[in-house]
């Protein structure tokens, strides 16, 4: 799903590109991460599968403790997922996966619209829970 043509088109439809971006995927180590090329730097997604709903929190708590200038995301602004967001990217837990969108190589601001990287991430990682959840 993260390196699929309606993420595309959501990067594009955000920051006004001309064309769809390319992408590479890999997995390793129940790791798939999805690297997308942007005129102005790479965009990276990643999705880590756990064995199981706990695993996966726990992932993310581990990440969240690990990331400097993590703070969770709260409110309706979470979706009722366990989430955390940092200047530059989201994160959040759907059953027993771990999703990262990671703007860091990207400048701020971006677009047309001149959004946060974190702005960005959060919105294309939203992208990425709406198309899981059809």
């Amino acid at each position: 799903m993260v390196c699929s043509k309606e993420i595309q088109e959501k990067i594009v439809q955000i920051l006004a590109l001309a064309s769809a971006p390319g992408n590479g995927a890999t997995w390793a180590d129940k790791l798939f991460t999805c690297t997308y090329a942007l005129p102005a730097g790479s965009l990276g997604l990643s999705v880590k599968e756990a064995a199981d709903p706990d695993a996966a929190h726990a992932y993310l708590q581990e990440l969240q403790r690990s990331t400097a200038g993590a703070a969770p995301i709260e409110g309706l602004a979470n979706l009722g997922f366990p989430a955390f967001q940092t200047p530059a990217s989201a994160v959040f837990v759907k059953d027993n996966f771990v999703l990262t969108v990671d703007a860091a190589a990207l400048p701020e601001p971006l677009g047309p619209h001149q959004v946060t990287r974190a702005a960005f991430a959060y919105q294309v990682a939203t992208t990425v829970l709406a198309c899981w959840s059809e």
